[in-house]
């Protein structure tokens, strides 16, 4: 076994290799850029060495940098992770030339599966089920063009070196072909350096399934059963779990059975997920499967495979590429219980999907129970081991920032149950107990779409965020009494604790005394497009809130019991004859109350605070986000219709299109193709014609189909 391994990645799946290799006794290199000098995976790590610049492409990137630094530090073996140089042909073989372990497949493995087309030709050879399409050397546009139409719409454009969603695009009609192939090459290029591209039927309603493999150098090969991912936005997972709901054993062994054939016509060696897509018959039964790729790597998901299988699958790719067999063979592998991870993301659903940038201010994550994984075959019996109820892998703390340099994930939440339905309860409250301020994020969406009809019942496909948009995206709801009596209790709480820096100042003086009267303040809380006019009446112990025609008595009590003992937030109210706690945290101006499992971000408007404060400059549009302008698509003077198409941003490697908000004429553009532009920064002015309405306000922008 080595001693010591370099892990060639970063975020939580660096700090997750690590947790392993720190039980079973390995010492870890961890290398950084400058963006990730404090990073927790740096903490993480025995070791850390610096490889260079902010942007991957120059650091995370660059093969011989992170090679050096194995070398430097006497590291045995290179651990990849996943992104980045995981699926790297060449580096795993400049790995191998300078005397290293590469932990993952043999460089010939990930050749052979780092081509979407060469996969599908290989896998037609070996008998595995394609889905049909073309996925020809051949990338003549005009030839592309009428592959697309020869398949029938819809297709879905896959760049073919790609993965993790990008580089695709679903064309529903042959007009609108050529615009999506030139945004899907302009990402695969910009992503992987390779802009070539396959073309497949797009299935209607279908569901992605994959299978999780492992090889050893001894011949053996096994499948660790299934996991479904078909819930997904913008073709990137938002939700995982295993085992697959409503599949058969039959189903089941028919696609382990295909994916072994897979790893095995290639020789693989370690850990690997071949993914399948598969639709329903006419009658809604099982129908057919369809090799879709291999990802030649662990995957982002493992968590949910290890929960149910409590198998340590980092540990198993270290035994393996050790040169040891297997811990376990196929038939001493089962399935114990239900697992679902949710990917908690800095990004706003509601500007769809748009990536979060900034500092995590508060970061409040559900406690965990340490996973007690297995340690291999000659060590622990399977099923032997209770997997924990809640997991956590983050690669973040609170006051880390998350940059525009890398993927925006914050954390990943894996629960376990004893069946599917434990497991949703248990995932619901482990949301519940989340926090983040400082940046946007997904968690109130995570808690709709798991309390949705369409997952609690298992009825599940690719499609399901966009067809159950209206329930998973409703209007906003006003806060509550109870939300607003906590924002008051807090402002008030906060307007004490800055009385006390000054005493003996009469005019700093906060308990609301006057004499033969009561006094009385209005305290406007602004809740979206809404302005809750609050009258507060001062008394003895509190005050008394009046809110339109209600009326509740309010006092402060003595926080206490385990949860607020580290929480400076929690606050802790009766009103009337309830008690009613929860969390504020300020920002600025804003007020984050949690409550009861919500988050409602309220805006302390204080008219005196925005005096002679001007309305922001009309007629321009500004970037919803940080990022590389890709594609200026106007001039000035062009005239434009409503929604056409402006300019194309890129960030963390995804294209984002910025539409027209109405007809009108371009004045200005403002920054060239290549550009770097910070969020919020003017990028065209725009006039509009006498009839329209005046242009002034962020324009979201809309992810190009």
């Amino acid at each position: 076994m080595f001693s010591k391994i370099l892990i060639a990645n970063r975020g939580e799946i660096a700090c997750r290799v690590a947790a392993t290799a720190r039980r079973m006794g390995i010492a870890t290199v961890a290398v950084y850029s400058d963006a990730d000098a404090q990073a927790r995976h740096v903490a993480a790590c025995d070791e850390a060495v610096r490889i260079g610049a902010a942007p991957a492409a120059q650091s995370y990137l660059l093969g011989e940098r992170i090679i050096a630094a194995a070398l430097a530090t006497g590291a045995q073996a290179v651990h990849p992770g996943y992104g980045f140089l995981s699926e790297n042909a060449a580096f795993a073989a400049a790995c191998a030339a300078a005397g290293l372990c590469f932990i993952g497949p043999p460089a010939s493995a990930i050749d052979a599966m780092g081509s979407k087309s060469a996969a599908k030709s290989l896998m037609e050879k070996a008998g595995v089920p394609l889905v049909p399409g073309y996925h020809g050397d051949d990338q003549t546009p005009a030839l592309l063009h009428a592959e697309a139409d020869r398949i029938g719409y819809p297709v879905l454009l896959k760049a073919s070196a790609g993965g993790g969603g990008k580089g695709m695009r679903v064309v529903d009609d042959s007009t609108a072909f050529i615009a999506a192939l030139a945004s899907c090459k302009r990402e695969a290029a910009s992503s992987f350096g390779d802009d070539r591209v396959l073309i497949e039927r797009y299935l209607q309603r279908p569901r992605h399934i994959e299978i999780q493999v492992f090889a050893d150098t001894h011949d053996n090969c096994v499948f660790l059963f299934e996991r479904d991912c078909s819930v997904q936005r913008r073709h990137q997972k938002v939700l995982e779990e295993a085992p697959a709901p409503n599949i058969s054993a039959a189903r089941r062994a028919a696609m382990g059975a295909a994916a072994i054939a897979a790893a095995r016509a290639v020789g693989y060696v370690g850990a690997g997920t071949v993914e399948f897509i598969a639709e329903p018959d006419r009658d809604g039964r099982e129908g057919a499967f369809y090799f879709m790729e291999m990802n030649t790597r662990l995957q982002v998901e493992h968590p949910v495979t290890e929960m149910i299988t409590g198998q340590d699958l980092v540990e198993w790719q270290l035994r393996v590429a050790a040169g040891e067999p297997l811990p376990l063979q196929q038939g001493a592998l089962a399935i114990n219980g239900h697992a679902i991870e949710a990917r908690i993301y800095a990004e706003n659903p509601e500007k769809g999907f748009l990536p979060s940038i900034g500092s995590l201010l508060r970061l409040r994550l559900p406690a965990a129970v340490t996973f007690a994984l297995g340690a291999g075959a000659s060590t622990s019996a399977p099923g032997a081991l209770h997997p924990a109820a809640v997991r956590i892998d983050a690669g973040v703390r609170e006051g880390d920032a998350i940059s525009p340099f890398y993927d925006p994930m914050i954390a990943k939440l894996i629960v376990w149950g004893p069946d599917r339905a434990a497991a949703l309860a248990r995932m619901t409250a482990a949301l519940s107990a989340c926090q983040a301020v400082g940046l946007a994020t997904n968690l109130g969406f995570l808690k709709r779409l798991i309390a949705s009809v369409p997952f609690a019942t298992a009825d599940l496909d690719t499609g399901l965020i966009e067809r159950n948009h209206a329930a998973l995206f409703p209007p906003p709801a006003a806060a509550s009494l109870a939300v607003l009596a906590l924002a008051c209790a807090a402002i008030l709480q906060r307007e004490q604790a800055s009385a006390a820096q000054s005493p003996g100042n009469p005019w700093a003086v906060t308990s609301g005394w006057r004499m033969l009267s009561t006094l009385a303040r209005r305290l406007p809380l602004r809740d979206g497009d809404h302005v809750h006019a609050l009258l507060l009446a001062y008394a003895p112990h509190g005050f008394t809130l009046h809110h339109g025609e209600r009326r509740a008595a309010v006092e402060a009590i003595v926080v206490s019991g385990a949860d607020a003992a580290d929480d400076s937030a929690a606050i802790a109210i009766r009103l009337d004859d309830d008690i009613v706690r929860g969390s504020v945290v300020a920002e600025g101006e804003l007020l984050h109350v949690f409550y009861r499992g919500e988050h409602v971000v309220l805006q302390y408007a204080d008219p005196m605070a925005h005096a002679g404060v001007a309305e922001a400059a009309s007629g321009r549009l500004t970037a919803p986000m940080p990022g590389k302008v890709v594609a200026v698509l106007v001039a000035p003077g062009e005239a434009v219709e409503a929604g056409a198409p402006l300019m194309i941003m890129e960030a963390m490697k995804m294209e984002h299109t910025i539409a027209a908000p109405h007809a009108g004429v371009v004045d200005t553009v403002l920054y060239a193709v290549g550009d770097q532009v910070a969020d919020g920064a003017p990028l065209l002015s725009f006039k509009a014609p006498a009839s329209a309405p005046a242009a002034g306000t962020t324009v979201d922008a809309v992810a190009a189909a």
